[in-house]
This record gives structure tokens, C-alpha cells and sequence, in this order.
């Protein structure tokens, strides 16, 4: 009967810490993380966002230029507005060229007579020397005197003198006419390149002054992006590496980009590298001066 009281006293007390045991290990076992299964992606929304690197800049042009007044003057005519496309060579504006035009003129009148002049001294100058030939075979075969060849020699020599005078001068009005040439072509405002008239600072009437500014010409192709990457990207961006570049208003649109341009150097104040790309085809709705991002993955 003893024997059977302890027993089930045993039994009982194995019971509640069997009930114990099995309280205490559940949270443990809840808290504990799932292991990863077989097959599953190895890439997680973390991994991504640790593999993506966005940088942003500007959009620009190898060819972008303020055009400035080469000489003072009063703007004559305005031929194109902003915005308007453009071509090398194409006539913007004019400078009021009236006086330019008349002293050319001039210099232009004076260069033809002194031409003139210097046709008729070289045909004074071969008679002259005709002359001088005749006059010293005459004194050698003693018909005339010494005093009548040597006049003669004096004469041609003069009138070789005379002919040289006349080349320099012919030469100074033929410089003087090309002078006011170039300053008839710095009235005429042209555009240096293929492109678009991004402002237009002056009106007609206005007079203006040597490197006032008068009009800001940009090309719209090829479009550039630059943009500045950690040190940690020297050595694997490279010319010719492919890149994504999306607008900050329309970040689904892509344009795809090619570097060609890194720079060979890290910019010590910040740690970063300089980047050009060149966007490729026709990209709509970019635009010089736009700002953009670039999409790319963290260096490995």
C-alpha cells in the first residue's frame, strides 16, 4: 500500500516537469528565424537595394556659347528669335555698318589707284632704263659726254626708286582695305555652329560695346550627361561601359548612355571620379541643362 503511495507520487512529480520543459522550449523555437529553402532567389528586396547606386547630373553639350559684340556698334537688325534652330555660318544680326561701308569703299578706290600708278611708273621705269643703255653706248663710242650718261643712269635709278615707292604703297592700301574688311565682318553676328538660339540679349537700336553679349547659341546633339561616382568605382567604370539614365520626373522612361570619358584621377576633397556619358540614338524629351539619374550596380 506504501509502495503504491510512492509510486504515484513519483509518477505525478515526472509529469509536471515533463509540462515544464515543454512551456520553456515553445518561444524559443517561435523566435528562431527560417532557414532558407533550396532553389530559392538569392536575391532579396535588402540585396537589391545594396547592389543599386543611383547618381544624378546635368545634361550638357560640347558646344554651348555666349556670342559677343567683336567691336562696339548700334544693332542694325535682328534676324532670329530664341529658340529658333540654327546653322554654322547662319546670320543672326548686323551691326549698323554704314560708315565701315564707305571707308571700305574708299580704301577699296585708293587701292586701284595706286595700282594704276605703279603700272605707269613701271613703264616709266623701262624706258628709263632704255634710256641709260642708249646713253652709255653712246659715251663709249664717244658721241656724247660723260655728263649726258650719267644724267641717263641717275634717271633710270630714280625711277626704279619710284616703282619700289609705288609697290609699298599699293601694298599699305591693299592692307588698309583687307583691315576694313575684317571689321565689316565683326557687324555681321553668325552662328558658329549647328544648333538653337537658347536666349537673345539685345534689341534693335540698342548700342553695344566690344564683349557685350548678344546672343547664347547651344547645340542639341550629341547629349551628354557628367556625373561624379565614389572612389570604390575607380577601376571598374570604364570607356565603353553601358549605363541606364532616367529622368527625375519620369523615372520609367530609360535612355541608354555609353561612358566615354572617366577621369584618371580621385578628386581628394570629395573621393570621387568624374564621369561623361554620351546618351545614344535620339533621345526624346531630353534636353541640355536637364538634370538626370543614372542607374548602376555597387562595385563587387
Amino acid at each position: 500500500m506504501r509502495y503504491s503511495r510512492y509510486l504515484a507520487v513519483i509518477i505525478s512529480f515526472a509529469t509536471l516537469v515533463m509540462a515544464g520543459c515543454s512551456s520553456g522550449s515553445a518561444p524559443t523555437a517561435a523566435a528562431a528565424a527560417p532557414l532558407p529553402q533550396p532553389g530559392a532567389s538569392a536575391t532579396t528586396p535588402l540585396q537589391t537595394a545594396r547592389n543599386d547606386y543611383i547618381a544624378s547630373g546635368p545634361i550638357v553639350v560640347e558646344d554651348q556659347v555666349d556670342l559677343a559684340a567683336l567691336r562696339d556698334g548700334i544693332v542694325a537688325e535682328i534676324l532670329v528669335e530664341a529658340g529658333a534652330p540654327v546653322q554654322k555660318g547662319q546670320l543672326l544680326a548686323k551691326l549698323d555698318d554704314r560708315q565701315l561701308t564707305a571707308d571700305r569703299d574708299a580704301a577699296e578706290a585708293k587701292a586701284k589707284s595706286t595700282a594704276a600708278d605703279l603700272k605707269n611708273w613701271e613703264a616709266g621705269a623701262k624706258v628709263a632704263r632704255a634710256e641709260r643703255d642708249r646713253a652709255e653706248e653712246l659715251w663709249k663710242a664717244n658721241i656724247i659726254a660723260k655728263e649726258q650718261e650719267e644724267k641717263a643712269r641717275y634717271q633710270s635709278e630714280a625711277t626704279d626708286f619710284e616703282v619700289e615707292r609705288q609697290r609699298e604703297d599699293l601694298k599699305y592700301a591693299q592692307e588698309s582695305l583687307r583691315s576694313l574688311d575684317f571689321e565689316l565682318e565683326k557687324t555681321r553676328i553668325t552662328a558658329p555652329f549647328d544648333g538653337v538660339v537658347a536666349r537673345r540679349y539685345v534689341r534693335v537700336g540698342q548700342e553695344v560695346a566690344k564683349h557685350d553679349r548678344l546672343f547664347w547659341v547651344s547645340a542639341i546633339a550629341p547629349l551628354r550627361v557628367k556625373f561624379s561616382l565614389p572612389e570604390s568605382y575607380f577601376g571598374h567604370m570604364k570607356r565603353g561601359t553601358e549605363l541606364i539614365v532616367t529622368t527625375q520626373e519620369a523615372a520609367d522612361e530609360t535612355h541608354p548612355a555609353r561612358v566615354i570619358l572617366v577621369s584618371p584621377v580621385v578628386d581628394p576633397s570629395s573621393d570621387t571620379i568624374d564621369v561623361t556619358a554620351e546618351l545614344q540614338g535620339a533621345p526624346v524629351g531630353l534636353r541640355p541643362g536637364m538634370t538626370v539619374n543614372i542607374r548602376l550596380q555597387n562595385p563587387q
